[in-house]
């Protein structure tokens, strides 16, 4: 767990010059089981930062009371509780004008799923509307798997961490039903494994902060680093997430761009190499091919759309779970 859990009392890493702090998960439970479970106040006061941060492991956050709005690279959701959301490691977030702000948080690393490889596919579908707002029993139902799950990592038993890694397989399972049917969140068969791999490879942080998967040139040099043909790598993220290597790899190397334009005062040569291009201007071509923008003129859009939204969130609010997919 080296670089993405810490001694208690030592979360954050100094970043590279340019980039946010990174926060690593607290190790407090015997064996160094990376988990973590409690209130916002029990948790500290980096589950409420205000600065921008980034994560090296996932976080759910159920909020149950607040207002403010919640910062998720370019997202910005509206609090009001009660709501359920997932930071997903490498993303950079802050809580912005929050007042009141209560509920639970549960940290946990890619590598606490070893029991239920399938939950990496469930924390997919999860990203895809990652702040949802509860209706009461939905909410009542999350409240108490979270007390029980705070209940075990108090007690600390014989076995507890196989009865945390069941409970938060629940979670995630009850979680991912909400953005829709069942069997649109069924994990993806032998293949599942493969592209969760691919998945962390390609949004994997490092000790300095910097976002080390965009490094990685290459869906050839993605599937050495797995192990695996290039063919099959294509075959497996296709069948698993319907796209393909090169653009799951594209769209990590853009998202840390943006991160970068938007949270970081770094010159666009800096963002370039921080995103893994050795040449300034074909990376300029490469996001505007992507994005429509140029980087220059995206980090000023971003900065104008943000200074005019500072203190009007209505158009920002979280989906409530019976009005559909995405945000309103």
């Amino acid at each position: 767990m080296r670089g993405t859990t810490a001694l208690p009392g030592t979360p954050c890493v100094t970043p590279k010059a340019g980039q946010p702090p990174v926060h690593r998960l607290e190790v407090r439970l015997p064996d160094d089981v990376p988990f973590a479970v409690g209130t916002f106040d029990g948790i500290g006061p980096m589950s409420r930062a205000d600065f921008p941060h980034r994560h090296t492991f996932y976080e759910i956050v159920h909020v149950t009371r607040g207002t403010g709005v919640h910062v998720v690279d370019l997202d910005r959701w509206e609090i009001r509780p009660p709501h359920i959301g997932l930071i997903r490691p490498g993303q950079v977030h802050h809580w912005e004008n929050a007042r009141d702000l209560d509920g639970s948080v549960v940290l946990f690393t890619p590598e606490f799923l070893v029991d239920h490889p399938g939950d990496e596919e469930f924390l997919r579908r999860i990203g895809e509307r990652p702040w949802l707002r509860l209706d009461p029993a939905a909410h009542t139902r999350t409240a108490r798997l979270i007390a029980e799950l705070a209940e075990e990592y108090g007690h600390g038993d014989a076995g507890f961490a196989s009865v945390l890694r069941s409970l938060l397989h629940v979670l995630l399972v009850r979680t991912a039903r909400l953005g829709g049917p069942a069997e649109a969140v069924a994990p993806s068969g032998r293949y599942a494994a493969v592209t969760d791999a691919f998945a962390r490879l390609i949004t994997r942080v490092g000790r300095d902060g910097g976002a080390e998967g965009v490094g990685l040139r290459s869906v050839r040099e993605c599937a050495e680093r797995l192990g695996v043909s290039p063919g099959y790598l294509t075959e497996a993220v296709r069948a698993a997430a319907g796209r393909t290597p090169g653009s799951m790899l594209r769209e990590a190397r853009v998202r840390e761009a943006q991160r970068l334009l938007v949270r970081t005062g770094l010159s666009v040569r800096q963002v370039a190499a921080r995103a893994g291009f050795d040449d300034p201007a074909y990376f300029c071509r490469f996001f505007r091919r992507e994005t429509g923008m140029s980087p220059g003129d995206f980090r000023k859009h971003h900065d104008e759309h943000h200074d005019g939204h500072h203190d009007k969130h209505h158009d920002c609010r979280a989906p409530s779970i019976e009005e559909g997919p995405g945000r309103a």
